[in-house]
Protein backbone atom coordinates (compact mmCIF):
# COMPACT_ATOMS: atom_id res chain seq x y z
CA UNK A 1 0.00 0.00 0.00
CA UNK A 2 3.13 2.21 0.50
CA UNK A 3 3.60 1.97 -2.90
CA UNK A 4 0.66 3.69 -4.44
CA UNK A 5 0.66 6.55 -1.34
CA UNK A 6 4.42 7.47 -2.64
CA UNK A 7 3.25 7.47 -6.27
CA UNK A 8 0.18 9.94 -5.68
CA UNK A 9 2.83 12.24 -4.08
CA UNK A 10 4.94 11.88 -6.63
CA UNK A 11 2.10 13.31 -9.18
CA UNK A 12 0.84 15.67 -7.38
CA UNK A 13 4.50 17.04 -7.20
CA UNK A 14 4.91 16.65 -11.06
CA UNK A 15 1.40 18.32 -11.18
CA UNK A 16 2.15 20.96 -9.39
CA UNK A 17 5.24 21.59 -10.66
CA UNK A 18 3.74 21.68 -14.37
CA UNK A 19 1.42 24.48 -12.58
CA UNK A 20 4.43 26.40 -11.73
CA UNK A 21 5.88 26.35 -14.85
CA UNK A 22 2.97 27.37 -16.23
CA UNK A 23 2.39 30.58 -13.95
CA UNK A 24 5.66 31.44 -14.85
CA UNK A 25 5.56 30.94 -18.44
CA UNK A 26 2.18 33.40 -18.42
CA UNK A 27 3.89 36.13 -16.19
CA UNK A 28 6.75 36.18 -18.45
CA UNK A 29 4.58 37.58 -21.25
CA UNK A 30 4.15 40.40 -19.39
CA UNK A 31 7.06 41.18 -18.05
CA UNK A 32 9.13 43.61 -21.08
CA UNK A 33 11.74 41.55 -22.43
CA UNK A 34 11.01 38.28 -20.36
CA UNK A 35 8.86 37.31 -23.49
CA UNK A 36 11.92 36.87 -25.93
CA UNK A 37 13.74 34.44 -23.64
CA UNK A 38 11.86 31.94 -24.97
CA UNK A 39 11.23 33.11 -28.71
CA UNK A 40 13.92 30.13 -29.82
CA UNK A 41 11.38 27.80 -28.37
CA UNK A 42 9.84 26.07 -31.49
CA UNK A 43 12.46 27.59 -34.14
CA UNK A 44 15.40 25.44 -33.49
CA UNK A 45 17.10 23.79 -36.74
CA UNK A 46 15.21 20.88 -37.68
CA UNK A 47 11.85 22.08 -36.53
CA UNK A 48 9.85 20.98 -39.66
CA UNK A 49 7.39 23.42 -40.69
CA UNK A 50 5.42 23.17 -44.17
CA UNK A 51 3.02 25.57 -45.04
CA UNK A 52 0.47 25.05 -48.27
CA UNK A 53 -2.59 26.98 -49.14
CA UNK A 54 -4.96 25.28 -46.65
CA UNK A 55 -2.71 23.71 -44.75
CA UNK A 56 0.31 23.84 -42.53
CA UNK A 57 2.35 21.13 -40.50
CA UNK A 58 4.52 22.07 -38.03
CA UNK A 59 6.75 19.05 -35.87
CA UNK A 60 8.90 20.71 -33.65
CA UNK A 61 11.69 17.74 -33.77
CA UNK A 62 14.87 19.85 -32.87
CA UNK A 63 13.57 21.39 -30.04
CA UNK A 64 11.52 17.95 -28.76
CA UNK A 65 15.23 16.84 -29.08
CA UNK A 66 16.42 19.30 -26.65
CA UNK A 67 13.81 19.07 -24.13
CA UNK A 68 14.48 15.45 -24.06
CA UNK A 69 18.71 15.88 -23.22
CA UNK A 70 17.19 18.82 -20.51
CA UNK A 71 14.73 16.99 -18.76
CA UNK A 72 16.87 13.78 -18.93
CA UNK A 73 19.60 15.57 -16.82
CA UNK A 74 17.20 17.15 -14.80
CA UNK A 75 15.37 13.76 -13.59
CA UNK A 76 19.26 12.58 -13.25
CA UNK A 77 20.44 14.97 -10.74
CA UNK A 78 17.14 14.68 -9.36
CA UNK A 79 17.74 10.62 -8.69
CA UNK A 80 21.59 11.01 -8.20
CA UNK A 81 20.30 14.06 -5.27
CA UNK A 82 17.70 10.97 -3.42
CA UNK A 83 20.34 8.08 -3.97
CA UNK A 84 23.17 10.00 -1.88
Amino acid sequence: MTEWGSLGKLFIGVGAVIVLVGGLLLLAERVPGAGSLLGWFGRLPGDISIKRDHFSFFFPLGTSLVLSVALSLVFYFIAWLFRR
